[in-house]
Protein backbone atom coordinates (compact mmCIF):
# COMPACT_ATOMS: atom_id res chain seq x y z
CA UNK A 1 0.00 0.00 0.00
CA UNK A 2 1.36 3.44 -0.92
CA UNK A 3 1.90 5.67 2.07
CA UNK A 4 -0.04 8.92 2.39
CA UNK A 5 2.35 11.80 1.65
CA UNK A 6 1.81 14.55 4.21
CA UNK A 7 2.86 18.22 4.33
CA UNK A 8 2.55 20.36 7.45
CA UNK A 9 2.55 24.15 7.67
CA UNK A 10 2.85 25.54 11.18
CA UNK A 11 5.19 23.80 13.65
CA UNK A 12 4.21 25.48 16.90
CA UNK A 13 2.68 24.00 20.07
CA UNK A 14 -0.05 21.87 18.50
CA UNK A 15 2.44 20.29 16.06
CA UNK A 16 3.72 18.13 18.91
CA UNK A 17 0.38 16.35 19.03
CA UNK A 18 0.43 15.75 15.29
CA UNK A 19 4.00 14.44 15.37
CA UNK A 20 2.97 11.86 17.96
CA UNK A 21 0.01 10.74 15.83
CA UNK A 22 2.13 10.58 12.66
CA UNK A 23 4.73 8.45 14.44
CA UNK A 24 2.07 5.93 15.42
CA UNK A 25 0.82 5.92 11.82
CA UNK A 26 4.27 5.60 10.25
CA UNK A 27 3.30 2.44 8.36
CA UNK A 28 0.54 4.40 6.62
CA UNK A 29 1.99 7.87 6.11
CA UNK A 30 5.19 9.66 5.13
CA UNK A 31 5.88 13.25 6.23
CA UNK A 32 7.47 14.99 3.25
CA UNK A 33 7.38 18.70 4.11
CA UNK A 34 7.39 20.87 7.26
CA UNK A 35 7.04 24.65 6.92
CA UNK A 36 7.18 27.33 9.59
CA UNK A 37 8.21 30.99 9.60
CA UNK A 38 10.83 29.99 12.17
CA UNK A 39 13.20 27.63 10.39
CA UNK A 40 14.43 26.07 13.63
CA UNK A 41 10.89 24.91 14.50
CA UNK A 42 10.42 23.43 11.03
CA UNK A 43 13.77 21.66 11.33
CA UNK A 44 12.90 20.16 14.73
CA UNK A 45 9.59 18.85 13.39
CA UNK A 46 11.12 17.52 10.14
CA UNK A 47 13.97 15.90 12.05
CA UNK A 48 11.54 13.40 13.54
CA UNK A 49 10.74 11.97 10.10
CA UNK A 50 13.39 10.62 7.70
CA UNK A 51 13.37 12.33 4.31
CA UNK A 52 11.17 15.23 5.45
CA UNK A 53 12.15 18.64 3.99
CA UNK A 54 12.04 21.70 6.27
CA UNK A 55 11.47 25.25 5.06
CA UNK A 56 10.70 28.75 6.26
CA UNK A 57 9.30 29.80 2.87
CA UNK A 58 5.80 30.81 3.92
CA UNK A 59 5.00 33.41 1.28
CA UNK A 60 2.06 32.26 -0.84
CA UNK A 61 4.02 31.87 -4.06
CA UNK A 62 6.84 30.10 -2.22
CA UNK A 63 4.37 27.69 -0.64
CA UNK A 64 2.80 27.01 -4.03
CA UNK A 65 6.23 26.11 -5.41
CA UNK A 66 7.01 23.83 -2.46
CA UNK A 67 3.69 22.02 -2.87
CA UNK A 68 4.28 21.60 -6.59
CA UNK A 69 7.68 20.08 -5.88
CA UNK A 70 6.61 17.78 -3.03
CA UNK A 71 3.09 17.09 -4.31
CA UNK A 72 1.70 15.84 -1.00
CA UNK A 73 -1.53 13.86 -0.73
CA UNK A 74 -2.72 16.16 2.05
CA UNK A 75 -1.72 19.45 3.66
CA UNK A 76 -2.21 19.91 7.41
CA UNK A 77 -2.62 23.58 8.39
CA UNK A 78 -1.59 24.34 11.98
CA UNK A 79 -1.30 28.11 11.65
CA UNK A 80 -2.80 31.05 13.58
CA UNK A 81 -6.54 31.32 13.01
CA UNK A 82 -6.51 34.32 10.67
CA UNK A 83 -4.17 32.58 8.21
CA UNK A 84 -6.20 29.41 7.66
CA UNK A 85 -8.13 30.59 4.61
CA UNK A 86 -5.14 32.28 2.98
CA UNK A 87 -3.05 29.11 2.95
CA UNK A 88 -5.82 26.55 2.56
CA UNK A 89 -7.09 28.08 -0.67
CA UNK A 90 -3.64 27.76 -2.27
CA UNK A 91 -3.56 23.99 -1.75
CA UNK A 92 -7.25 23.42 -2.44
CA UNK A 93 -7.13 25.20 -5.78
CA UNK A 94 -4.15 22.97 -6.66
CA UNK A 95 -6.33 19.94 -5.96
CA UNK A 96 -4.50 19.06 -2.74
CA UNK A 97 -6.80 18.00 0.13
CA UNK A 98 -6.53 20.10 3.32
CA UNK A 99 -7.07 19.12 6.94
CA UNK A 100 -7.04 22.34 8.97
CA UNK A 101 -6.95 22.99 12.68
CA UNK A 102 -10.03 24.59 14.18
CA UNK A 103 -11.50 27.14 13.70
CA UNK A 104 -11.88 27.33 9.91
CA UNK A 105 -10.86 30.99 10.10
CA UNK A 106 -12.12 34.07 11.96
CA UNK A 107 -14.96 35.12 9.63
CA UNK A 108 -17.84 33.49 7.80
CA UNK A 109 -16.60 35.08 4.57
CA UNK A 110 -13.22 33.36 4.91
CA UNK A 111 -14.86 30.02 5.70
CA UNK A 112 -17.04 30.32 2.61
CA UNK A 113 -13.97 31.09 0.49
CA UNK A 114 -12.32 27.88 1.72
CA UNK A 115 -15.38 25.83 0.79
CA UNK A 116 -15.54 27.39 -2.67
CA UNK A 117 -11.82 26.74 -3.21
CA UNK A 118 -12.33 23.06 -2.38
CA UNK A 119 -15.14 22.90 -4.93
CA UNK A 120 -13.04 24.59 -7.61
CA UNK A 121 -10.14 22.24 -6.92
CA UNK A 122 -12.40 19.19 -6.85
CA UNK A 123 -10.89 18.09 -3.56
CA UNK A 124 -11.62 17.67 0.15
CA UNK A 125 -11.50 20.15 3.01
CA UNK A 126 -11.70 19.02 6.63
CA UNK A 127 -11.51 20.82 9.98
CA UNK A 128 -10.02 19.07 13.01
CA UNK A 129 -12.56 18.29 15.73
CA UNK A 130 -10.75 15.29 17.18
CA UNK A 131 -13.06 14.87 20.16
CA UNK A 132 -15.81 13.64 17.83
CA UNK A 133 -13.84 10.37 17.82
CA UNK A 134 -14.24 9.73 21.54
CA UNK A 135 -15.92 6.33 21.74
CA UNK A 136 -18.77 7.58 23.91
CA UNK A 137 -19.45 10.51 21.59
CA UNK A 138 -19.79 8.13 18.66
CA UNK A 139 -22.12 5.90 20.69
CA UNK A 140 -24.43 8.74 21.74
CA UNK A 141 -24.55 10.20 18.23
CA UNK A 142 -25.74 6.82 16.90
CA UNK A 143 -28.30 6.43 19.70
CA UNK A 144 -29.77 9.86 18.93
CA UNK A 145 -29.73 9.30 15.18
CA UNK A 146 -31.50 5.96 15.55
CA UNK A 147 -34.14 7.43 17.86
CA UNK A 148 -33.21 5.09 20.72
CA UNK A 149 -32.62 7.98 23.13
CA UNK A 150 -35.72 9.77 21.92
CA UNK A 151 -36.17 13.47 21.29
CA UNK A 152 -33.44 15.83 22.49
CA UNK A 153 -34.94 17.92 25.29
CA UNK A 154 -31.94 20.05 26.24
CA UNK A 155 -28.18 20.20 26.64
CA UNK A 156 -25.48 21.95 28.62
CA UNK A 157 -21.71 22.30 28.52
CA UNK A 158 -19.25 23.77 30.99
CA UNK A 159 -15.63 24.57 30.39
CA UNK A 160 -13.45 25.97 33.17
CA UNK A 161 -9.84 26.15 32.04
CA UNK A 162 -6.67 28.04 32.84
CA UNK A 163 -4.86 30.35 30.46
CA UNK A 164 -2.20 32.45 32.18
CA UNK A 165 -1.16 35.83 30.77
CA UNK A 166 1.95 34.14 29.35
CA UNK A 167 -0.31 32.10 27.02
CA UNK A 168 -1.06 35.32 25.15
CA UNK A 169 2.56 36.46 24.87
CA UNK A 170 2.85 35.79 21.15
CA UNK A 171 2.15 37.77 18.01
CA UNK A 172 -1.46 36.67 17.48
CA UNK A 173 -3.19 35.31 20.59
CA UNK A 174 -5.60 37.56 22.47
CA UNK A 175 -6.44 39.90 19.57
CA UNK A 176 -9.65 39.96 17.56
CA UNK A 177 -7.83 40.66 14.29
CA UNK A 178 -5.75 37.49 14.48
CA UNK A 179 -7.34 35.07 16.97
CA UNK A 180 -10.90 36.12 16.15
CA UNK A 181 -12.08 35.83 19.75
CA UNK A 182 -11.16 34.25 23.04
CA UNK A 183 -12.46 31.35 25.08
CA UNK A 184 -15.32 30.60 22.64
CA UNK A 185 -13.48 30.31 19.32
CA UNK A 186 -10.27 28.90 20.78
CA UNK A 187 -11.26 26.57 23.63
CA UNK A 188 -15.02 26.04 23.96
CA UNK A 189 -15.45 25.59 20.21
CA UNK A 190 -15.07 21.86 20.99
CA UNK A 191 -17.96 21.97 23.49
CA UNK A 192 -20.28 23.59 20.98
CA UNK A 193 -19.21 21.21 18.24
CA UNK A 194 -19.83 18.13 20.38
CA UNK A 195 -23.39 19.18 21.24
CA UNK A 196 -24.26 19.92 17.61
CA UNK A 197 -22.47 16.78 16.38
CA UNK A 198 -24.11 14.38 18.84
CA UNK A 199 -27.61 15.83 18.52
CA UNK A 200 -27.43 16.35 14.75
CA UNK A 201 -29.34 19.59 15.27
CA UNK A 202 -28.56 23.08 14.03
CA UNK A 203 -28.55 26.16 16.24
CA UNK A 204 -31.22 28.64 15.15
CA UNK A 205 -31.04 31.35 17.83
CA UNK A 206 -28.44 32.52 20.34
CA UNK A 207 -28.88 34.86 23.28
CA UNK A 208 -25.45 35.25 24.81
CA UNK A 209 -22.92 37.43 26.52
CA UNK A 210 -19.13 37.69 26.61
CA UNK A 211 -16.85 39.45 29.06
CA UNK A 212 -13.23 40.12 29.89
CA UNK A 213 -13.28 39.64 33.63
CA UNK A 214 -9.83 38.56 34.80
CA UNK A 215 -7.34 38.54 31.90
CA UNK A 216 -7.18 42.30 31.44
CA UNK A 217 -4.16 42.36 29.11
CA UNK A 218 -6.06 40.83 26.18
CA UNK A 219 -8.71 42.22 23.83
CA UNK A 220 -10.79 39.07 23.59
CA UNK A 221 -13.24 37.50 26.06
CA UNK A 222 -12.15 35.25 28.91
CA UNK A 223 -15.76 34.29 29.79
CA UNK A 224 -18.91 33.58 27.80
CA UNK A 225 -22.39 32.18 28.40
CA UNK A 226 -25.39 31.65 26.17
CA UNK A 227 -28.81 30.10 25.74
CA UNK A 228 -28.62 28.44 22.32
CA UNK A 229 -31.93 27.32 20.84
CA UNK A 230 -31.71 24.25 18.61
CA UNK A 231 -33.94 23.66 15.60
CA UNK A 232 -36.26 21.28 17.49
CA UNK A 233 -36.86 23.89 20.21
CA UNK A 234 -34.47 22.42 22.78
CA UNK A 235 -32.24 24.91 24.61
CA UNK A 236 -28.51 24.34 24.98
CA UNK A 237 -27.03 26.08 28.04
CA UNK A 238 -23.42 27.09 27.36
CA UNK A 239 -20.74 28.38 29.74
CA UNK A 240 -17.00 28.80 29.33
CA UNK A 241 -14.14 30.64 31.01
CA UNK A 242 -10.37 30.39 30.87
CA UNK A 243 -9.43 32.11 34.12
CA UNK A 244 -9.90 29.08 36.42
CA UNK A 245 -6.89 27.86 38.44
CA UNK A 246 -6.40 24.70 36.36
CA UNK A 247 -7.83 22.86 33.37
CA UNK A 248 -10.90 21.28 34.92
CA UNK A 249 -12.51 18.38 33.08
CA UNK A 250 -14.96 19.53 30.44
CA UNK A 251 -18.57 18.40 30.89
CA UNK A 252 -21.16 18.04 28.14
CA UNK A 253 -24.65 16.67 28.87
CA UNK A 254 -27.53 15.92 26.52
CA UNK A 255 -30.93 15.22 28.02
CA UNK A 256 -33.30 13.14 25.87
CA UNK A 257 -36.75 11.62 26.36
CA UNK A 258 -35.39 8.12 27.05
CA UNK A 259 -32.18 8.97 28.86
CA UNK A 260 -29.35 11.37 29.59
CA UNK A 261 -25.78 11.24 28.24
CA UNK A 262 -22.99 12.93 30.23
CA UNK A 263 -19.47 13.30 28.84
CA UNK A 264 -16.78 14.11 31.40
CA UNK A 265 -13.48 14.65 29.52
CA UNK A 266 -13.47 11.37 27.54
CA UNK A 267 -15.74 9.23 29.76
CA UNK A 268 -19.37 8.89 28.67
CA UNK A 269 -22.14 7.87 31.09
CA UNK A 270 -25.59 7.09 29.71
CA UNK A 271 -28.46 6.85 32.20
CA UNK A 272 -31.62 5.40 30.70
CA UNK A 273 -35.05 6.27 32.09
CA UNK A 274 -35.68 2.57 32.86
CA UNK A 275 -32.78 2.59 35.34
CA UNK A 276 -30.09 1.04 33.15
CA UNK A 277 -26.68 2.70 33.09
CA UNK A 278 -23.93 2.50 30.49
CA UNK A 279 -20.32 3.70 30.94
CA UNK A 280 -18.12 4.05 27.86
CA UNK A 281 -14.38 4.59 28.22
CA UNK A 282 -11.97 5.27 25.34
CA UNK A 283 -10.68 2.21 23.55
CA UNK A 284 -7.01 1.72 22.77
CA UNK A 285 -5.58 3.47 19.77
CA UNK A 286 -6.01 7.10 20.78
CA UNK A 287 -2.96 9.36 20.85
CA UNK A 288 -1.43 9.35 24.32
CA UNK A 289 -1.35 12.64 26.21
CA UNK A 290 1.33 14.75 24.57
CA UNK A 291 2.15 18.31 25.46
CA UNK A 292 -0.87 20.18 26.79
CA UNK A 293 -3.67 17.66 27.23
CA UNK A 294 -6.55 20.07 26.72
CA UNK A 295 -6.24 19.57 22.96
CA UNK A 296 -7.79 16.13 23.24
CA UNK A 297 -6.12 12.81 22.51
CA UNK A 298 -7.84 11.58 19.37
CA UNK A 299 -5.83 13.13 16.54
CA UNK A 300 -4.53 9.69 15.58
CA UNK A 301 -8.06 8.36 15.07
Amino acid sequence: MNKLRIAVIGCGRIAEVYASAFEKLKDQCQIVLAVDKHLDRAEVFAGQFPGCISSDKIEIQELRTLLQECRPDVLHILLPHHLHCEYATVALEMGIPVLCEKPMDISLEAADRMIEAAKRGGTQLGIIFQNRYIDGVQRVRKLIQSGALGKVKGAFSTLNWHRPPSYYECDWKGRYATEGGGVVIDQAIHSIDLVLYMTGLKAVRVQGHTARRVLKTIEVEDEADAAITLENGAVYSFFACNYYTSNSMIRVEIDCENGTALLTFDKMEIRWRDGKEEVILPSTGSTEDVGENYWGTFHEK
